[in-house]
């Protein structure tokens, strides 16, 4: 597997730490990937990131929720430093948040339950649509936290082979489609 050569984040949720359920997994499964914690307000905790990830390029971001805006808004101010964002029922429909003018040309897998009633499907996944121009969205029989889908991902496949062959790998429970935004289709 390639992920020693990458610079890999989870980006937890408003309430959460590097060390949640998410977290705890990518310790165990995953210890290369970087947990860190952040506190505050997005604009800080933005500010948090960047030091952070100062000077990377190439980067994946896998965020939850809050941590999804984030990878989002970091993604869209340094476009040319990320490589893919995989975003977990991410928070777009946060008040403070309005889609770029331009989609963002960066590989970006979303997943969001039918029944999460924080970040609710049918207004996140449009914002997706105008934020996103590679846009691939899973959808899971699942709450906000995606608890049924989560575990049940092919985490080896989704960080290593889709960067390669672009195949994306579906668990159970789970439904694709995807989106290209400009497309007539």
């Amino acid at each position: 597997m390639a992920l020693d050569n990458q610079s890999i984040y989870f980006l937890h949720g408003l309430e959460s730490s590097g060390n949640g359920t998410k977290g705890r997994f990518f310790a165990e499964h995953f210890p290369q990937i970087r947990r860190p914690d952040f506190h505050g307000s997005l604009a800080l905790r933005l500010q948090q990131l960047e030091s952070l990830c100062n000077g990377e390029r190439e980067i994946t971001f896998i965020g939850s929720s809050f941590g999804g805006l984030m990878a989002t808004c970091f993604a869209e101010k340094n476009s040319d430093r990320v490589a893919r964002l995989i975003l977990f029922a991410p928070a777009l429909n946060f008040a403070a948040y309005t889609p770029p003018k331009q989609p963002l040309n960066i590989p970006t897998f979303l997943i969001i339950g039918t029944d999460d009633d924080v970040t609710p499907m049918d207004p996140v996944l449009d914002l997706a649509r105008k934020t996103f121009a590679q846009l691939t969205v899973w959808t899971s029989d699942d709450d906000h936290m995606l608890h049924k889908c989560f575990p049940l991902i092919d985490w080896e496949k989704l960080l290593d082979v889709t960067i390669k062959t672009n195949q994306q790998p579906l668990p159970p429970y789970c439904s694709s489609f995807s989106f290209k935004t400009g497309s007539t289709e």
